[in-house]
């Protein structure tokens, strides 16, 4: 059986539902990074958090509250990386037995499916880990820059300095968190790959839910209710 016929098992439904998930996912991502200045997302609201945080660390003259905040923001940043990495092995491990799938689709559909369907499927689920554990190792390093800028801020609140080199922090911290949300958007749509393997209708109702999920963690959480209570 050659590669075409392999893939024919593929319906039209699959390569749609496939789509749909990525194009959810690339659509979320844009909706929340560029939101309406009147409805902005959790992550826009906290990038001025960040900013004022970095305004105010420049008038304190003890710093170590600001650098155990952003060793305890490296440490997350790791800890997701080291999971992405664990989840990825154990995914392409499966993708070299794909054995135990195969027997469980066949006694549940009596249809044997073959191994590179399988193997496509999960694929689709690694793209996500990998985009995601690329996205936390970004974060991670550019989170150690900003703790660089911040060690380089002038101690007195007066210096022309360290206003500048405080600000120049804060859009380094900006950017360390928006590849961390990012990284953490790519897990949740890791988990809605999966339910493709359970056939191209659960692919499209896991979409719709982690899509949802993601919207409403941005747009209609609780936090970004008190950090709108709290916006100046």
């Amino acid at each position: 059986m050659d590669m075409t016929l392999r893939l024919s098992a593929l319906s039209p439904l699959d390569f749609a539902a496939a789509g749909l998930l990525l194009a959810v996912w690339l659509a979320l991502g844009w909706v929340i990074d560029h939101p309406h200045k009147k409805h902005p997302s959790v992550t826009i609201l906290m990038a001025e958090r960040r900013r004022a945080w970095m305004r105010e660390m420049a008038k304190r003259d003890v710093r170590i509250f600001d650098s155990q905040i952003l060793a305890s923001l490296r440490q997350g940043t790791s800890f997701f990386a080291s999971t992405n990495i664990l989840a990825i092995g154990g995914v392409l491990a499966l993708m070299g037995n794909t054995d135990p799938l195969t027997g469980i689709a066949t006694e549940v559909t009596q249809v044997a499916t073959p191994a590179v369907i399988w193997q496509l499927k999960l694929g689709f689920v690694v793209f996500f880990l990998v985009n995601a554990f690329l996205k936390f190792v970004w974060a991670n390093r550019v989170f150690g820059y900003c703790a660089v800028l911040m060690a380089a801020v002038p101690n007195d609140p007066n210096d022309p300095d360290a206003l500048p080199q405080a600000m120049q922090a804060g859009e380094l911290n900006v950017r360390a968190a928006i590849n961390f949300n990012r990284g953490l958007r790519a897990m949740y749509f890791a988990l809605g790959a999966l339910l493709w393997l359970v056939g191209p209708i659960a692919l499209v109702v896991g979409t719709g839910i982690v899509g949802w999920v993601v919207w409403s963690r941005e747009f209609a959480s609780l936090p970004r209710t008190i950090l709108l209570k709290g916006a100046p």
